[in-house]
């Protein structure tokens, strides 16, 4: 008679039975680690119970795909936007410098984020000259020197150095690109100059007094008060920062509503003069009906929906009459985003996605001078 003990139940490997009906919870991952040992060790010398795994597994994949391990590429961007929505300064920023914080801060958010060799990605530029859509090509580098060149436009007006030559916003980065500087520095340099430089206009209009906003900047063949000059900034800052992403495939958003709006209700002010600048040139017809300075004309009713929305009235006949309801001859509903990439001469005039009603000629007026506040 044998007397030897039985070996103890634990010890004892599972019977196929107990191994087939773990395959659903080992299909989804949640067996414990002996579990997993032991389905798999049966896997290797049961067909029938490999096959089903496979089945199972497919299964599973279906009802949930494995999420990627990489971080969110707009992560970085997006808290950044919460924070500079939600922390207070101590040395609070003025109001109308806000956009070009945020815009220059996402910017550089971007630039972290790429690598060294796509600095000298291709860069593809576009605008509207009066005419026709112009083009340049340039690298990343050479986009952030131009923006730094023309930010020294301002940094001059508030006697801070300015490092970008002189001229206009066409004139300087001419010369830069000239001169080959931006292809001699590094990378970081070149972030790092344009950076600083931003943040020095900042810095100094946040310790300014609230006058400094009337100053006058000097852009060449016109000017702008400061507060202006900053939402242009702005404006300069996201659409080449989307240039940028284009070229290196890399997700960019528009600005904030609130930011948007004030970059599109610089560019509704600045359509009265554009329109007299298109007729001097002999691009537009003349204007039909003269008003004195500061009282009612014809106008557009400009209507921009989604982000960035509003309602504004253009003056058509003449840059210093008042543009109201009472005179609209014609109407135009454009998206937010459209509205600027029309006016940064990203979309010509004529593809512009707009309805309009009313005078043909006022709508076809605005489309164009709107695409022809765009520069280089």
């Amino acid at each position: 008679m044998n007397d030897a003990p039985l070996p103890p139940e634990a010890a004892r490997p599972p019977s196929h039975h107990v191994l087939k009906s773990l395959l659903g919870a080992w299909a989804l991952a949640a067996c414990s680690a002996e579990e997993t040992a032991a389905v798999e060790e049966h896997l290797t010398d049961c067909a029938p119970c490999a096959e089903e795994a496979v089945r199972l597994r497919d299964a599973v994949a279906l009802l949930h795909p494995e999420d990627s391990l990489d971080l969110d590429p707009t992560l970085r961007s997006r808290v950044l936007a919460g924070a500079l929505s939600r922390r207070p300064a101590r040395i609070p920023v003025p109001e109308w410098a806000a956009p070009y914080e945020a815009e220059a801060a996402r910017l550089d958010a971007l630039l972290r984020d790429i690598g060294e060799a796509e600095w000298q990605a291709p860069v593809r530029l576009t605008w509207f000259d009066g005419r026709r859509p112009a083009a340049r090509e340039a690298t990343v580098a050479g986009v952030i020197g131009h923006l730094a060149a023309v930010d020294g436009i301002v940094a001059g007006t508030l006697g801070l150095p300015d490092g970008g030559g002189n001229g206009s916003p066409d004139e300087r980065t001419e010369a830069l690109w000239a001169s080959g500087a931006s292809a001699e520095r590094t990378p970081a340099q070149v972030r790092s100059a344009w950076r600083d430089q931003g943040r020095a206009l900042i810095r100094t209009v946040s310790f300014a007094d609230g006058n400094v906003a009337d100053l006058d900047v000097p852009y060449g063949p016109f000017s702008l008060p400061l507060r202006d000059s900053f939402l242009d900034r702005a404006f300069e800052c996201w659409v080449h920062a989307e240039d940028i992403a284009d070229a290196v495939d890399y997700p960019y958003e528009p600005p904030s509503s609130p930011h948007l709006n004030r970059m599109i209700d610089l560019a509704a002010r600045l359509l009265p003069s554009s329109i007299a600048a298109r007729r001097r040139a002999g691009l537009a017809p003349p204007a039909r009906t003269l008003v004195a300075a500061g009282t009612p004309g014809r106008a557009l009713h400009l209507e921009i929906e989604g982000r960035g929305g509003g309602h504004w009235y253009i003056a058509l006949d003449s840059p210093g009459a008042l543009g109201t309801p009472e005179g609209e001859v014609a109407h135009v509903a454009l998206d937010g985003v459209e509205f600027c990439r029309l006016a940064a001469g990203h979309v010509a005039p004529e593809e512009a996605a707009a309805g309009s009603l009313g005078d043909a000629e006022a709508v076809r007026d605005v489309l164009y001078a709107t695409a022809s506040l765009s520069r280089l």
